[in-house]
Parts: C-alpha cells; structure tokens; sequence
C-alpha cells in the first residue's frame, strides 16, 4: 500500500504538465493565427487601396500633361504672333515647363508614397495654368484678333489721312506765302525805287518787243529774284545772248521793285527784258474773261497771273511764237534748238510725264462727269507746264482761248477739275493739239523728288522745282539748290540787306 501513492504523485505531474503544454500550444496558435489574421488583412487592404491611388494619380499626370500641351501651344503661338513677348511668353513658358516636370513626377514612383503634396501642387499649377489661358483666350482668338487689327487699321489709316491733309496744307501754305527774305527784297527796291526815280530800267522798245528774228520768252510772276535767276540761267548758257527777249508780266503792286532789280542788274550779253504788269492789258475784263468774274465775284480763289498762259496770243498779238517759262525753272542749255521743234501744226510742245497707271488725265479731271467722259479719255498721257513752246498762230486758228473759257466757265462751282491748279484746264484746252518733247527738254521734280538721278539732272536743258520745296524756300533740298543758287546775284546789295540764306 505503501507503494502505490508514489505512483499516483507522478501521475499528477505528469497531467499537470500536460494541460500547461496545451495552454501554451494553444496560446502560441492563438497569437500566430492572430498574426497570420492581421497581416492577411493589410495585405488584402493594401492590395485594395493600390489600385485607388494609381487611378487617381494617373489622371492628376494626365490633366498636368494636357495642360502642360496646351500652355506648351500658346507660348509657341505667343512667340509667333509676338504678343507680350517680353512678359507673356515667359509666363507660358515657365509654366509649361513646370507642368511637364511635375506631370513626369507623378508618374514616377518616388512621389506615390506621399501624393498628398504633389496632388496640391498639380491642382495649383492646373489653376494658373486654367486662368492664364482664360486671360490671354481673347488674344488668340481669331475672330477678335481680326476684328481688333481691322479696328487699328481704320484708326491708322484716319489718323494718316488726317496726317497728309494737314502735311499737304502746311506745305502748300509754305510753298505760297511769301517768305520774310522776298517780302524784305521787295520792299527794299520799293523804298529806293520811291526815293530815286531816275534808277528806273528803261522801257524795250516795241521794235525788239516784237521783233520776229529774234527769240522771245514770256515769264508771270511777281517772285524778283526767281525771275532773275531764270534771265540768267537762260543768258549765260545762250551762244547768242542778245538774240534773246524776256516778256516778264508780274503785279503792278510788284512792277517798281523789278524795274529797280534790273535797272540795278541789267542783263548781260545785250539780252532784253521787257516789263509790264497785269493792268496793262485792259481787254481783260469780266465780260471777257470767266477768270476775271470769278475772281470779281469770289467764286474761285484764283490768280491773275497764272492764268495769263491762256491769252498769250492777245498779249502778244505781233508773236508768232513763244516759249513760256515757270519761274521756278533753271535753264542749262541753249534753248534756241527747242525755239525750233517743229510742232506739225500743233500749238504747245511740252514733255509729258505719265508713267504707267500714273500722271493720266483720270488724276486731273473728274471722270464722272459726263461732259469730260465724252470728250476725253482717262488714259490719255498728261503733259507738264514748266517749258513749253507755242505756236501762235496755231492757237489763233484753233481758237484756243474760246476753248479754254468755256471750260473755265464750266468748271465755276470746282466739278471738273480742283481749282487750285491750271494744268488740268490746260490739259482739257490743248487736248489735240499739244506735241509731245524729248524728255530731256524738261526734268521735273526737283521741288519734291528727291530721287531725281545726277545722269538726268546732267542731261537736261530745263530743270523743274516744281513741287512746295522751292529753292529759295528753307524747306528746299539740299541736294539740288546749289542748281539754282549758282544763277543767284549774290553780291545785290539788296539780297544781304535781306538775309537771304543762299
């Protein structure tokens, strides 16, 4: 008996050891099922939220790259159309290139970890990309680009027009008024024509004045020391100076100063001038001529003296030709050869100036009229006043002034032709009648052209400052007034008690 409780001792242990070892297993699979469990569950909740998160940043690169592509477009077109280059360029610039660095970013795998900083900064950049593109949208609209550059066309084109008229107005008012030197000239050979009666230049006798061998030109203009330059130009390149007669016609108001001028300077080599003045030629008057009443009535600003070039044959009624000279010529050869065209029954040689599409009697008169579209022709070749020689008795017979009358009378209220000029009612006047010269005869040009070449300058017989840029004038150009200048009499004490910048 004593042996058996032993036994049943180890028993015990034995079964107490067993229930702890099962604790512990059951423990230890507890905590390793637990484990399983749980990591079982992130890998599955990880594996969920993956695909979440790579759509979401695939489409925050996708809207970076499209805007990135659109800003990339608008500074390629900003550059092109150069608008606010300096600033919006730079901007569309800048901020595609950052767009296209951040849309790469989002696509690598470095900034999938923390998304929350890059997504902010790609809605940032889309942001100011949207606004940007919203505010430069009416800059490159094409519709409103058009309609704006139509709009600043029209302005610049006023404000041109604007600019020429009132350019054309100053220029005009320059090249008319009197400037301080000639009114200063006249004035002085006034004063001393008053105080010293007996320096009046002689009168030519009507024996020269209409002496046929020898040849005769007439000159209208009340501007002395133009007229003596054209005197002059003429004598000194003449073979035979005292083959010559000057007509000169100018204002009576201006008739005493250029008696004193030439009886001071009388020309040179036996040449003969021959002065009168406007109030001398009494068969014009307002019954008679349409020019006289409509500067009686006011109708037309118009001047006396440049419109005597269409009663030539009644000023000169012993002539049987003449050559009219503008004062604003300057003559370089001997003009004899040009007395001597022969004109084949026409009654004015001049040179003509039409050039392709230009200087055609469409610029001069007013086709819409029906009157000049029945009796001309826009096309036909315009010619020039500045030299021109006429036959007399040519005009005589055509009955040229009566021509001329009666489209000056037409012409009373301005619907043919812009008053302000006489060579349109001398292109309607001697329309068939006029016999074109050799170009070199007559270089017009040098009052506004400043092209004119140094070969045609050379080449001509007569050079034209026709144009409001007069060689006696400030505005002239440099590089032609010493052609004129050289033909001046600058030691006339008059000229340097007057300033004359010459």
């Amino acid at each position: 008996m004593a042996g058996g409780r032993p036994m049943n001792g180890v028993q015990s242990l034995l079964t107490q050891q067993r229930v702890v070892l099962s604790l512990l297993a059951t423990l230890v699979f507890l905590v390793a099922a637990s484990f399983l469990l749980s990591t079982k569950t992130q890998t599955q909740t990880q594996a969920q939220a993956q695909p979440i998160l790579s759509v979401h940043l695939d489409l925050i690169r996708r809207q970076a790259s499209d805007h990135a592509a659109l800003v990339s477009a608008y500074a390629a077109y900003s550059r092109r159309l150069k608008i606010d280059a300096s600033r919006q360029v730079r901007l569309f610039s800048n901020l595609a290139s950052s767009l296209a660095d951040l849309a790469s970013r989002l696509g690598s795998d470095d900034d999938q970890d923390h998304p929350v900083p890059v997504e902010k900064e790609a809605k940032d950049r889309v942001k100011l990309a949207r606004q940007l593109v919203s505010e430069s949208k009416e800059a490159f609209d094409t519709q409103v680009k058009i309609q704006k550059l139509r709009d600043t066309i029209f302005s610049v084109h006023e404000q041109l027009h604007r600019s020429r008229k009132l350019g054309d107005l100053s220029s005009r008012i320059a090249a008319s008024s009197t400037p301080k030197s000639l009114h200063c000239l006249a004035m002085r050979l006034m004063e001393h024509r008053i105080s010293h009666p007996q320096d009046a230049f002689p009168s030519t006798p009507a024996s020269v004045a209409s002496d046929l061998s020898l040849y005769h030109y007439a000159i209208f203009s009340d501007n002395i020391i133009a007229v003596s330059v054209v005197v002059n130009s003429v004598i000194r390149n003449a073979a035979h100076p005292s083959h010559h007669v000057f007509h000169v016609v100018t204002d009576p108001m201006y008739l005493p100063a250029m008696q004193v001028w030439f009886a001071k300077r009388p020309p040179t080599g036996g040449a003969h001038v021959d002065l009168h003045s406007t109030a001398e030629y009494t068969f014009l008057d307002a019954s008679y001529s349409p020019v006289i009443r409509q500067i009686e009535t006011g109708k037309q600003e118009l001047s006396l003296l440049h419109y005597l070039r269409f009663y030539l044959p009644e000023i000169f009624p012993k002539l049987k030709r003449i050559i009219l000279l503008e004062d604003d010529v300057v003559v370089q050869n001997d003009l004899v050869e040009l007395w001597r065209v022969d004109l084949q029954g026409n009654v004015n040689g001049a040179v003509e100036m039409c050039f392709g599409g230009f200087r055609r009697y469409n610029w001069y008169l007013n086709f819409t009229n029906q009157m000049v579209k029945e009796r001309f022709s826009p096309r036909a070749c315009a010619w020039a006043y500045g030299v021109n020689v006429f036959d007399l008795q040519a005009w005589r017979t055509e009955r040229c002034t009566e021509q001329f009358h009666q489209y000056q009378e037409m012409n009373e209220d301005g619907l043919l032709w812009k008053p302000d000029t006489v060579l349109p009612a001398g292109l309607m006047t001697f329309y068939t009648t006029t016999k074109p010269l050799e170009k070199s005869w007559h270089v017009m040009g040098l009052g506004y052209n400043p092209s004119v070449s140094p070969e045609e300058i050379r080449k001509a017989a007569v050079l034209h400052f026709n144009g409001n840029m007069k060689p006696w004038l400030d505005v002239a150009m440099n590089q032609y007034k010493q052609l004129w200048t050289k033909y001046v009499d600058s030691d006339m004490e008059f000229l340097q008690l007057c300033n004359f910048g010459l």
